[in-house]
């Protein structure tokens, strides 16, 4: 979208963990311009899990359905020029987010789906000895006298 990210973030922290009905709510009486096309691509998304649950026969309720993540990253930068007095050029960057939503389904407990058991763990490699680096210490640089300025002559 044709957007700065940081304008479309602010949009996007409204409705992160909200139910969807929740969230909807919040982008139609939000004044921002991004709103309406957040609107958008989180009704795209709640038509896909529509889908998944009718067509591919996943079991997806969407009373249960809320906004897990929601993510403006930079896109590419369109770099413009503006003419300018005296001949110069005002050089600008027009900015473009992509918008990313993610919804997922809460149990009627309130927990988030898949959530209960999985755990995440990061193996680290076996640590290395360091090798010994020697420095090179200097001696202080000793001070030198400070002198009188010499006067002037007129």
């Amino acid at each position: 979208m044709r957007v700065s990210p940081q304008k479309a973030r602010l949009v996007l922290n409204l409705i992160k963990g909200r139910r969807v009905e929740e969230a909807r709510n919040t982008l139609a009486f939000t004044k921002k311009r991004v709103a309406a096309t957040v609107g958008k691509l989180l009704q795209s998304a709640i038509d896909n899990a529509n889908f998944l649950s009718t067509e591919k026969g996943l079991d997806v309720e969407l009373d249960n359905l809320y906004v897990k993540s929601a993510v403006a990253n930079d896109g590419p930068r369109m770099k413009r020029i503006r003419p300018a007095p005296m001949g110069r050029a005002y050089h600008y960057v027009r900015r473009i987010a992509h918008l990313e939503i993610v919804l997922a389904e809460r149990n009627r407990n309130g927990a988030a789906v898949g959530t209960g058991g999985e755990q995440t763990t990061r193996h680290a490699a076996p640590a290395r000895p360091k090798a010994k680096v020697k420095a090179k210490s200097k001696a202080p640089a000793k001070k030198k006298a400070v002198g009188k300025k010499a006067t002037a002559k007129k």
